[in-house]
């Protein structure tokens, strides 16, 4: 059934299988083909914690609401329980299409039976969905690009290439609960692990696992409290002079900590990495304090998101790029994968600012 699912996106039959109501997720009939058109979208979004689940959830209302649709944003708390309940109300709604951001990747699987009982189709959204058949197409970024560009700045920075070192670095990952977070932390050790073997990077506090570094629901407090730890069990004769961080909430995090043991002022701050471009990161870059973000346009991935749904629900073709990369553990998904982007202070102009992202005003 895996080889079946990427194969009829392959030739085209997608078309007829969304008709139906049916696409990738094997649930049956459901709505014939355009009476969809202009019904319910169920939007389930995270949390309103961080700025970028705010702007995705806002974009995508803007963009399905454009094409006539009519929408049901709901934010979780990062609590799984209120998640499965808004999904619950939207399907009772009689929502004609789902998409979620999921807050544990693993926990949606009877509330998705639910759904394809019902003939809803369902997109994920930047997290993979886990553990289920019941879920349709993937829109995200290239999630082990972003790793590897988080990894390789650290080598850039640090001058490896060149043959420079031994430096002291500190791995962080993601929640274990999403997906994503294996997909960064692996992209990033792709690129850091020949040099930790060769000694050129040290770890002092040997915490160099996903499950050591993994910081539960992305939580900026949490992993300052870590990186505390970190501090003054490994680091009281010896210099920090990178932190890998997945995210920038994290990253801020971890700053703050290394500022309350004097870097910053008395020694300067080590290379800190980041993701998402979020606005108090990128003013933080600017400062001199966080060195790098990997911005993703959700702009873009919104729009993405409502091509999908817009043709699941009107009989066209959902466009993917990637059909073999994103299995759940019952089904490879297919996905449509975008293009994150390096930024620091060199470039955070043309790359936030003249796009659009954000005003110069916004950056002072």
């Amino acid at each position: 059934m895996r080889k079946l699912s990427a194969g009829l996106v392959a030739v085209g039959l997608t078309l007829s299988l969304a008709a139906c109501g049916q696409s990738a997720n094997g649930a049956g009939d459901g709505p014939a083909k355009g009476d969809a058109k202009g019904g319910l979208v169920g939007i389930a979004m995270p949390t309103k914690s961080s700025e970028r689940w705010i702007n995705d959830g806002t974009n995508m209302v803007k963009e399905f609401q454009g094409k006539g649709y009519k929408t049901d944003l709901q934010y979780g708390d990062n609590v799984v329980e209120n998640q499965v309940s808004q999904v619950e109300n939207m399907i009772t709604k009689g929502a004609k299409l789902l998409v979620i951001a999921a807050i544990d990747g693993s926990s949606l699987t009877n509330v998705l039976q639910r759904a394809a009982d019902a003939h809803i189709p369902v997109i994920s959204y930047d997290r993979l969905i886990r553990g289920t058949r019941n879920v349709d197409y993937y829109a995200t970024f290239d999630n082990y690009k972003v790793g590897v560009l988080q990894g390789g700045y650290i080598v850039d920075k640090l001058g490896l290439k060149d043959g420079k070192g031994p430096f002291n670095i500190e791995l962080f990952a993601g929640s274990p609960d999403d997906n994503n977070a294996t997909f960064f932390f692996n992209g990033a050790m792709s690129v850091l692990k020949p040099y930790l073997d060769e000694k050129k990077l040290v770890v002092q506090s040997g915490q160099t696992a996903f499950n050591q570094a993994a910081t539960l629901r992305w939580d900026g407090g949490l992993a300052q409290s870590r990186m505390d730890n970190l501090l003054s069990k490994s680091y009281t004769a010896a210099r920090v002079d990178a932190v890998l961080s997945p995210y920038d909430g994290i990253s801020i995090g971890i700053i703050s900590s290394l500022k309350g043991v004097g870097y910053g002022t008395g020694k300067s701050l080590p290379v800190v990495t980041g993701q998402d471009g979020e606005l108090a990161s990128v003013k933080s870059i600017i400062a001199g304090e966080q060195t790098q973000t990997v911005y993703k346009d959700t702009r873009q991935l919104a729009k993405a998101a409502v091509q999908m749904g817009d043709a699941l629900l009107t009989g066209g073709k959902p466009e993917v790029n990637d059909t073999t990369q994103y299995d759940n553990g019952a089904k490879t998904v297919p996905a449509q994968l975008l293009q994150p982007v390096s930024v620091d202070k060199d470039n955070y102009q043309k790359v936030l600012v003249d796009s659009g992202q954000y005003t110069a005003d916004q950056l002072k």
